[in-house]
């Protein structure tokens, strides 16, 4: 296997890893001489090393952009560079919910919904029913219902912080699923830029190939003729 000696490093690496400097874009170029002044047109790296200073590259256009980085912008560089998932975190925080989290949740959609309406209409037109017609003058609870105005003060006195409960945690939601939101739209926009130097990189080395080809059909088509 034929290898080459990187002018970063001075190691040496295959010849299936050697990028030469005549396809890195000018953006990249300029990051690497800022430690390689002397890396010029004529030398060569490898991909491992390319790829280090397109993410610290890509870390300072971040930094020009937005200012100082945040632990968001840190939390997608560090899933770029280790390609990992940014879903999979989100489900990790979706996962810590804890038991009265839940039922916060379950009591508050229940509370807003018709089914409890018409339930605690029907119970309070059953105990005024009971108290004043069935009952009459017996009643346990007379009008003007002072029993049942306790109860209601009592549920709307739990009633109240629950929802409350449920309402932050939904903003707590919506905090998370916008950060989420965010570092995917994020990664995406670094993710085309990285395939774009790429994509870059590709083209030079194919049109150098398209030319080592089109030399040699050249000096082929010269040999009958000599």
């Amino acid at each position: 296997m034929q290898h080459f000696t990187s002018n970063i490093s001075n190691k040496s690496y295959p010849a299936s890893e050697k990028v030469s400097a005549k396809s890195i874009r000018p953006g990249l170029m300029n990051e690497i001489r800022k430690e390689h002044p002397e890396f010029d047109e004529n030398c060569y790296l490898s991909v491992q090393e390319m790829n280090h200073y397109r993410q610290q590259y890509i870390q300072q256009l971040l930094i020009r952009e937005v200012g100082t980085l945040t632990d968001l912008e840190k939390t997608v560089m560090d899933n770029i560079n280790q390609d990992h998932l940014i879903s999979d975190e989100a489900s990790e925080v979706k996962n810590q919910e804890s038991r009265g989290d839940r039922w916060a949740d379950r009591i508050a959609t229940f509370g807003g919904s018709w089914r409890f309406i018409g339930i605690f209409t029907a119970f309070l037109v059953s105990w005024m029913a009971l108290n004043v017609v069935l009952l009459r003058e017996k009643g346990f609870d007379p009008y003007p219902f002072i029993l049942l105005n306790l109860i209601l003060s009592c549920i709307a006195a739990i009633q109240a912080p629950v929802i409350m409960m449920s309402q932050n945690r939904q903003e707590g939601k919506d905090r998370e699923r916008a950060k989420n939101d965010y570092m995917v739209n994020l990664k995406s926009e670094l993710e085309i830029r990285m395939l774009h130097e790429k994509i870059d990189h590709l083209m030079l080395q194919q049109q150098e190939i398209q030319q080592i080809q089109v030399d040699m059909m050249k000096e082929l088509m010269e040999r009958p003729k000599r």
